[in-house]
């Protein structure tokens, strides 16, 4: 069940997964994309390990508010907010469920808002799980194909939309495994029903690059971090993986072959163990 919460200045939607009793963790997704883009199966593997999952919706995505009057901005001049606003909206969540301190588990831009979480509430972060992320926008820029899909013009119409989906994840998914298209389907046509905003995505890009590098401020960190990412990464390649696991004092760096940027359905098992590694740990 989705609920929404007031923080931060905003609601935000999220759901549950597992006992109130267990290890608190906190995923956060990437750009444009919502709760849901965590899957069921995987949030239910990550209960079953003893954890207290909550995934949410970020501003200007999902059921989350939407900051409409804000307008779209010129990429790489103007900005809404910053990654550090978004950090500040996962923090008043934890204020919500009660949870003095988290797990945090980001992905991609998801990764971002995490590794700002931990550097401007450090005591807000028990462990710091970051996947296909990076410190930085200009660390290891996308390949031209996976740039070119993602600042693509989006469609409006749905089968619009799903087709351009495929097209999308071909570029930038896992080569390394079969595309598992009804799964993209399914998700994209679900994101489409619960909301379809292109100009909050566009303002969510914005954040990421008017926020600058952390690579100084990881440094700072002295929680246990685990760095997660694949090795054919289009979009945010890998160097930026190794980027991260460098900049945070003794993090653990865990690569895959064949893996771009998304969570292939066969390494669930190894990340479900990886992470729940680190919050056990």
């Amino acid at each position: 069940m989705t609920t929404l919460a007031a923080a931060n200045g905003i609601e935000i939607a999220y759901e549950s997964f597992g006992s109130p009793g267990g290890r608190p963790l906190l995923l956060i997704m990437g750009l444009g994309a919502q709760l849901i883009h965590w899957d069921d199966e995987l949030c239910e593997l990550l209960a079953e390990q003893g954890h207290h999952v909550v995934r949410f919706d970020n501003r200007d995505s999902g059921l989350s508010t939407h900051l409409h009057d804000e307008g779209v901005p010129t990429l790489g001049t103007s900005s809404s907010y910053l990654l550090d606003d978004m950090a500040d909206d996962a923090a008043g969540l934890m204020d919500v469920l009660g949870w003095p301190a988290a797990h945090v588990v980001g992905a991609s831009m998801g990764g971002m808002i995490a590794q700002t979480l931990a550097i401007r509430h450090p005591e807000r972060v028990l462990t710091l799980t970051s996947i296909m992320s990076t410190p930085g926008p200009d660390v290891a820029p996308p390949t031209p194909e996976a740039s070119a899909v993602l600042l693509a013009a989006p469609p409006t119409d749905r089968e619009a939309v799903l087709a351009q989906s495929l097209r999308t994840w071909a570029v930038i998914g896992s080569p390394g495994f079969d595309m598992d298209r009804e799964r993209i389907l399914r998700l994209s046509g679900q994101a489409y029903d619960r909301c379809f905003d292109p100009p909050g995505t566009t303002r969510q890009l914005a954040a990421i690059m008017a926020s600058g590098d952390r690579t100084e401020r990881l440094g700072t960190l002295g929680i246990p971090a685990l760095v997660i990412h694949g090795e054919a990464d289009a979009l945010v390649p890998v160097a930026a993986g190794h980027a991260t696991a460098a900049a945070i004092p003794g993090a653990t760096l865990l690569t895959f072959p064949g893996m771009g940027h998304d969570l292939p359905r066969p390494l669930w098992p190894e990340i479900v163990s990886a992470i729940t590694k680190l919050t056990t740990s």
